[in-house]
């Protein structure tokens, strides 16, 4: 059991050194701005559902796309177009999460903006 509770451990170290990169402390800001939106507004279960599952989405993505960077930078620190290229699809794997999490909170968000 103890390695088993240490692999928490290990975990959550991991998150705190994502907030070293300042792309997951921007998608973390974004993610307590929608939490904040989500209590004003009073979302129903289902968009809770949905905003937390993208939102994880998003977070998860950023945190693989920085062990990524830094694995490949421990390969080599030149001018490599293999590991460019590496590095630009991890990138463009968060992007597409981050575009498609933006379009889901304005269609969640937009029926209550227009409320007000």
């Amino acid at each position: 059991m103890s390695a088993f509770l240490k692999s928490f451990v290990f975990a959550f170290r991991g998150i705190g050194f994502g907030f070293s990169e300042r792309n997951f402390r921007f998608h973390i800001l974004a993610f307590v701005t929608l939490l904040a939106a989500g209590l004003y507004f009073k979302i129903d279960k289902y968009e809770w559902l949905i905003i937390l599952g993208i939102s994880a989405l998003v977070l998860s993505l950023e945190l693989v796309n920085t062990a990524i960077e830094r694995l490949c930078d421990l390969y080599s620190k030149e001018q490599d177009e293999r590991i460019k290229k590496i590095k630009d699809l991890a990138a463009g794997a968060v992007l597409i999460a981050a575009i498609l999490a933006a379009g889901i909170g304005l269609i969640i968000f937009t029926p209550y903006i227009q409320a007000l």
